[in-house]
């Protein structure tokens, strides 16, 4: 069922939907949360379809806030309201209001949003595209336990790991760390098996790819080595590598789907590791409510000190050789003839 309102306000929005609940037989609010979607009308389809999906595992109220723009000072001025209301089979698990802010509310949408949330219940924010610096700062952010961004949409993703680490929150996360939970997994398994003593890393992945710096990062966090960053053609994040004085660990996904793990000593093993979608995504976010201690202690270890620790450990070899150059070794300087002594003259008896 759906039901379009304009020019509207909360208690309306509200009142409908208890309507709309009761018309087709479903009362009762078995919804375990609330997400907000941030989000304009160019990614607004995309993100509500995955909302959609995710909520098949975590029923709840999906609440997409457009904020559209003004183009004269006139409609600038003018605040209107217009809600879309969805239930039933167009909604998922859960119900959907989508809210299209007009003129100056748009600059108030936590005084709409606010009423709409479901009582007693944790709110999650995700913004698709265009999140702020200061998540838990803005005054949408600042209604949510759990605020989700995802740097890869970003014009400068690097910089943007940047701002995160800058201004990180308790509840903050990113759906480019999500991304590697997979790999997180799969190299801390193989480390399990067998004690390796990991000397230094490699992690290999497209440019500019926030996911390959994340894990860089996480890893030279947890094991204190020195990481370097390789590029290559992608898709995504290809490979890792683990240098240990018995071999090299080798995680290898060429294709995006298919990884092999090689360990010193064992057979090559195929393992799954494809690329999901935003919707899996989605789903192991609102899996948990509190904060990720282990990404905000690998955000913070900042891009710039791994770039700094990989330039460290290239110019270690050079300072350890010798200052002669390879070639024949320099003789040692011969030792001085000792001089004669002069002979006694001889005495007459």
């Amino acid at each position: 069922m759906k039901i379009d309102l304009t020019e509207t306000n909360s208690s309306r929005i509200n009142a409908a939907m208890v309507q709309a609940r009761r018309d087709i037989g479903t009362p009762a609010i078995g919804m375990v949360l609330t997400l907000v979607i941030v989000t304009d009308e160019e990614n607004a389809y995309d993100a509500l379809r995955s909302a959609n999906d995710a909520s098949h595992e975590h029923p709840s109220r999906i609440i997409v806030v457009i904020k559209r723009v003004s183009r004269s000072p006139r409609s600038r001025r003018d605040a209107r309201l217009d809600a879309e209301i969805r239930v039933g089979a167009d909604s998922g698990s859960g119900e959907t209001v989508v809210l299209r802010l007009h003129g100056e509310l748009v600059d108030h949408a936590q005084s709409v949003v606010l009423p709409l949330l479901l009582p007693d219940a944790p709110v999650v924010v995700w913004w698709p595209d265009g999140a702020p610096s200061d998540l838990a700062g803005d005054p949408l952010g600042a209604l949510g336990q759990r605020r989700i961004t995802d740097t890869y949409s970003c014009e400068e993703p690097i910089g943007a790991l940047g701002r995160r680490a800058a201004a990180y929150a308790p509840g903050d996360t990113d759906l480019s760390w999500t991304r590697i939970t997979p790999w997180r997994s799969m190299l801390a398994a193989a480390l399990d098996q067998q004690v390796f003593a990991v000397r230094s890393a490699v992690v290999e992945g497209e440019d500019e790819n926030p996911s390959c710096e994340l894990l860089a990062m996480w890893l030279a966090d947890r094991l204190q080595v020195p990481v370097g960053r390789t590029r290559s053609s992608g898709p995504g994040l290809t490979a890792v590598r683990l240098e240990t004085k018995d071999g090299e660990i080798v995680l290898d996904r060429a294709d995006g789907a298919l990884a092999t793990l090689c360990m010193p000593g064992q057979p090559d093993r195929a393992v799954a590791l494809k690329r999901r979608d935003t919707a899996e995504l989605l789903a192991e976010e609102l899996r948990r409510l509190d904060p990720d201690n282990t990404y905000e202690s690998a955000l913070k270890f900042g891009v710039s000190k791994l770039a700094a620790q990989a330039s460290e450990a290239a110019e270690a070899p050079a300072k350890a050789k010798p200052k002669a150059e390879a070639g024949a070794p320099a003789e040692a300087p011969a030792a001085k003839p000792a001089s004669p002594k002069p002979a006694k003259k001889p005495t007459a008896k």
